[in-house]
């Protein structure tokens, strides 16, 4: 998604005690960062403005989380709504941390000690020419990096509106290792989750009368 560039973003992320702004320092040490160094982690890669996150997190007080993207207008808005959601709930956003990081090279921020249980990838550019397929983030190249930093038994929660995506991502996680546990090309007629929070994107796809294609992978 493009967005405007936002002459504030930058300032209040800058400002905010849930960005994070070096994240290499914290490799192998993200336990540490949380308020609660004994809750699992979980990490959401491409957060866009934040709708998912922050409804997830304000939810799960138990779990901590890290939140990816590359652009500092999505991050602001990320941020906002993390805020807003959390203030509703007369909480403040201690489970959660946002950063800005090319995800390609997410090697440099994460690894074993970190211990990530779960991973949400949700409604990412597919990518559909041949020659880009490797930038997928479901692609067997990000995957094996992901395994770098996975516990055992470790998830990947994936929601998609793109046919070809979804059924290339089927074989790559198969090509990596991972057990499909679950899948379904209409989440919202046969819902695989605990619970689905609706992303914008799943909500203007839906509206258009494009079936939500998801699925659940577990690390053999």
């Amino acid at each position: 998604m493009r967005i405007r560039y936002k002459k504030w973003a930058r300032p209040e992320l800058e400002a905010s005690k849930f960005y994070i702004d070096n994240p290499e320092e914290l490799k192998g040490k993200w336990k540490e960062k949380f308020k609660n160094k004994n809750n699992p982690i979980h990490l959401e890669l491409g957060c866009g403005k934040g709708q998912f996150i922050s409804n997830l997190a304000v939810k799960h007080q138990d779990i901590n989380y890290i939140a990816i993207d590359l652009v500092d207008a999505m991050l602001g808005l990320a941020k906002r709504n993390v805020e807003q959601v959390y203030k509703e709930n007369n909480l403040e956003p201690t489970n959660i941390y946002l950063t800005r990081f090319d995800i390609e090279r997410i090697l440099l921020i994460l690894d074993k000690k970190d211990e990530i249980e779960r991973i949400y990838i949700n409604f990412c550019n597919p990518w559909p020419k041949g020659k880009h397929r490797k930038k997928r983030l479901t692609h067997t190249r990000q995957l094996e990096k992901y395994k770098e930093f996975l516990k055992p038994n470790a998830e990947i929660y994936f929601k998609t509106d793109d046919d070809d995506l979804f059924n290339s991502s089927l074989g790559y996680f198969d090509e990596t290792g991972f057990e499909i546990v679950k899948k379904t090309y209409d989440l919202h007629s046969e819902n695989i989750f605990e619970e689905n929070i609706e992303t914008e994107h799943e909500k203007m796809f839906s509206e258009q009368g494009i079936k939500i294609k998801a699925l659940i992978a577990r690390l053999k």
